[in-house]
């Protein structure tokens, strides 16, 4: 699973801050744009963040552009399936699940010939389908038609779905479910054609919403916002450190109290004694040298 967030910085502007779009307050503010990359074992209960990177707005090498999330997602997704592969780990085909921004065709066909897997996304309204017996629909009409062949799926409790085959001028052949759910707005997810059941991608789908909650615990305890070092090497050693104290902490907490201590209670405590964490121990050589070049 992957998602991305602006992270807000005061003070002192570094070179990578820059304006971009946050999907949070729905609109362009000034920050630092960060990218997750997590891994979900078994129905969900085991979330591992493997991957965190930050973009650059403005790249130091002359004419150097910076690379856009979709670049970055990609360059996260080889280089952990390698690390995997080294450790000679054999896994499954990959199912991604992004967010709808995430679903530019080419990435999609990037996951399924390197990684040999799929990317799952929500379709969007203005989306055109040509399905086999010639009709073409949008993405608005996907949702607001009745006539499409419901299921009900003791696998997904409450949940119907229709799953369409379908051709897309943008991706090719194509998997589409359409999901109703009761209380909820119709929505549809969308994929290369795969053999993967309905059911399934629905449940992968679903668990979208334990790698937000992820993201924000982490956004939290990264503190970016509240970083006020002068260098930006101190800045990915800030970074660093923070991720790496949040996984320790925040899994250990787990196991140790079997479940007894919420997540807002972890949080607080680790909010806390981290205000206090000397700014000196940021400039961190072994952690965050040479990460200039890498960044760009």
């Amino acid at each position: 699973m992957a998602d991305d967030s602006v992270f807000k910085k005061y003070g002192q502007q570094l070179g990578l801050v820059g304006t971009w779009y946050s999907g949070q307050e729905h609109r362009v503010r000034l920050g630092i744009d960060g990218l997750l990359l997590l891994v979900v074992i078994g129905e969900g209960k085991l979330i591992i963040p493997v991957d965190f990177t930050v973009r650059r707005p403005d790249p130091a090498e002359l004419g150097r552009p910076c690379r856009d999330k979709l670049t970055w997602l990609q360059v996260m997704l080889e280089r952990t399936w390698e690390a995997l592969r080294r450790r000679r780990l054999s896994l499954p085909a990959a199912l991604v699940v992004a967010d709808s921004w995430f679903g530019d065709s080419k990435l999609m066909a990037q996951v399924a010939a390197r990684q040999e897997g799929t990317l799952l996304v929500e379709g969007k309204s203005r989306y055109v389908f040509a399905l086999p017996d010639g009709q073409r629909v949008t993405g608005q009409e996907l949702l607001a038609r009745a006539d499409w062949p419901w299921r009900d799926s003791p696998q997904v409790s409450g949940t119907r779905y229709a799953r369409l085959t379908a051709s897309s001028p943008t991706y090719g052949p194509v998997t589409v479910v359409i999901v109703d759910e009761p209380g909820q707005d119709r929505y549809y997810l969308l994929c290369q054609a795969t053999t993967i059941t309905a059911p399934r991608l629905i449940r992968a789908w679903k668990r979208r919403s334990a790698i937000e909650h992820t993201f924000r615990t982490l956004k939290h305890l990264l503190a970016a916002e509240a970083c006020q070092v002068p260098g930006e090497d101190a800045y990915y050693g800030h970074l660093v450190v923070r991720l790496m104290a949040s996984l320790v902490l925040l899994y250990t907490a787990r196991v140790v109290c079997k479940g007894q201590v919420t997540m807002e209670e972890l949080l607080f405590s680790l909010k806390h004694y981290w205000r206090f964490l000397d700014s000196e121990l940021l400039e961190l050589h072994a952690l965050s040298w040479d990460l200039r070049v890498e960044a760009a």
